[in-house]
């Protein structure tokens, strides 16, 4: 009986089908590896907040779904995204690098559930809040943004473009402070040029945003939060 076992194992048809079997997991684990990425990429992913820029409406170790905007290039050359919108920025968009190493990266990413990139620097990913799209003219008093819009002929605050209040963190800053200064909490006027966007923290003093950095471009801004899912006690629209 043994004999015929071994017979049996070792067979062309036994061979042909382990083959198979072999074949249709591989594909399995071929067409997960695709939707995770295609998802991952344009549709949404997992972002974990691991800084105080955004206080004092979100905080660090706040877990979210991000939406991702359309695929580049593909629809339009701007973001599907408005002013007040929280939106994931990629600061690393544009550096070059080679197709086996996006490859190898994407690999690392789906076994990883996305929490290792080797592409994907975390000091290069930031969330901030989008105030102002191109053709937007905008300055500052006391941290508090205006706008007007190309076709409006006059300014309205920050929050009056925004769907969803929020609050901001404004220090009070020394009298003889420099008004000059980046996050001095007063900007001149500026307008924004095509393909301009211009994002800021809701903490006003203690993070980098566009005051610093000047405007961002459509292919930097990679997604919005869409659902913060974690803590629980603050689950619900970020």
């Amino acid at each position: 009986m043994a004999f015929f076992d071994k017979a049996l194992k070792y067979s062309y048809i036994a061979q042909k089908r382990e083959r198979y079997k072999i074949l249709k997991i591989l594909m399995i684990f071929f067409i997960l590896f695709v939707i995770f990425n295609l998802i991952s990429a344009y549709v949404l992913s997992v972002w974990v907040l691991d800084n105080n820029s955004m206080q004092p409406g979100l905080q660090p170790g706040d877990r979210f779904l991000v939406l991702s905007p359309a695929i580049p290039g593909l629809f339009s050359d701007t973001v599907p995204f408005e002013r007040g919108n929280i939106v994931l920025l990629d600061k690393g968009q544009n550096d070059d690098h080679s197709w086996f190493l996006k490859a190898l990266d994407s690999f690392v990413r789906f076994f990883t559930a996305q929490r290792i990139s080797i592409i994907k620097k975390n000091d290069k990913i930031f969330i901030k809040r989008l105030i102002a799209l191109p053709g937007d003219e905008i300055s500052m008093t006391n941290y508090v943004l205006s706008i007007r819009p190309a076709d409006s002929q006059y300014p309205l605050t920050e929050h009056e473009f925004s769907e969803r209040s929020y609050d901001l963190n404004r220090p009070q800053v020394p009298a003889l402070w420099d008004d000059s200064l980046p996050l001095s909490g007063n900007m001149d006027k500026i307008t924004l040029g095509y393909d301009e966007y211009f994002v800021v923290s809701d903490d006003r003093l203690n993070s980098s945003d566009s005051r610093t950095w000047g405007p961002v471009r459509a292919n930097e801004i990679i997604g919005r939060p869409l659902f913060r899912f974690w803590p629980f006690n603050r689950i619900g629209l970020p």
